[in-house]
């Protein structure tokens, strides 16, 4: 069974830096695409970044030279570096694990597994 773990979440202020972990021992990270997505209450999860099996990097627009994605394959877990934090980073954040080995997209369908997210506050 595939599980996978967040940590790494907490309260920051404006302009904070935190580290988020999502740790899949179940899990080759090495074969697959690998995700985070943010949610806030009352919406719908947004894809932050994707990274692919061969170490591809993609970004949604508004985490672009803030954050950045990294994956330990010899530990089977992602990392999500989040810098400059904005209250509007606030919100869970979820990683997510795909079937294939390139990520196609941010799309919600196109994963698998999820985690049951860490959240992170930031306050202004």
């Amino acid at each position: 069974q595939v599980e996978l773990v967040e940590s790494g979440g907490g309260s920051v202020q404006t302009g904070g830096s935190l580290r988020l972990s999502c740790a899949a021992p179940g899990l080759n990270t090495s074969r697959r695409c690998m995700a985070w997505f943010h949610q806030t209450p009352g919406k719908s999860r947004e894809g932050v970044a994707s990274v692919d099996s061969d170490g591809t990097t993609r970004y949604g627009d508004s985490v672009k030279g803030r954050f950045t994605i990294s994956k330990d394959n010899a530990k089977n877990t992602l990392y999500l570096q989040m810098n400059s934090l904005r209250p509007e980073d606030t919100g869970m954040y979820h990683c997510a694990a795909a079937s294939h080995a390139y990520c196609y997209g941010l799309a919600v369908a196109d994963f698998g597994y999820w985690g049951q997210g860490t959240q992170v506050t930031v306050s202004s």
